[in-house]
């Protein structure tokens, strides 16, 4: 399935991203603040994309311009989420490559996830989270609608071998469709 937006596609991703997702993967301000650790090499990608991002309803942010992939967004179910989900219920997880750091493209690709997790899948609720001291995440979450709901503290991040708190916020569709 692909989903658009004035700027963007989301799409799935295919190992002929693996290139592109190094490129920004290896970039040690970007997987660390988000849980995971640096990509070692194209190979170390490729082994990502078949491995984790090839799951349903996780997509590739493209700019429509070229097609290439320069972040990811998706949506969690069930027990692959961080916070207990109910059965109407996921969690959207999101990062963009620091060349696309503060040009509004994960908001417009969220917007559109969003959308289609309501609408389409006809979830009731959608939670995220961000660590204490990523504040772009949280102003990304702001923007979009998400209510604080609580601090989770002192959890082990095992990808990365590192304890850190999260914030953890909601989306609920009645929210959502005030907003729209």
């Amino acid at each position: 399935m692909k989903l658009k937006t004035e700027r963007l596609i989301l799409r799935p991703w295919t190992e002929d991203d693996a290139e592109s997702l190094y490129e920004y993967a290896k970039d040690p301000r970007v997987g660390p603040i988000a849980a995971w650790p640096v990509h070692t090499s194209v190979e170390n990608s490729r082994s990502i994309i078949t491995s984790v991002l090839s799951a349903e309803e996780t997509y590739a942010v493209c700019l429509k311009e070229d097609n290439r992939a320069v972040g990811s967004i998706g949506l969690l179910f069930g027990e692959a989420g961080n916070v207990e989900l109910a059965d109407d219920e996921a969690e959207i997880g999101y990062w963009v490559g620091v060349p696309f750091w503060g040009r509004g493209l994960i908001p417009e690709a969220a917007e559109e996830l969003i959308r289609h997790a309501f609408e389409d899948l006809k979830l009731n609720r959608i939670w995220c989270t961000y660590f204490v001291d990523n504040v772009k995440s949280q102003r990304v979450q702001e923007k979009l609608g998400f209510t604080y709901v609580r601090t989770e503290k002192d959890i082990y991040m095992d990808m990365i071998n590192e304890i850190r708190s999260e914030n953890v916020s909601c989306l609920t569709r009645a929210v959502w469709e005030k907003r729209k």
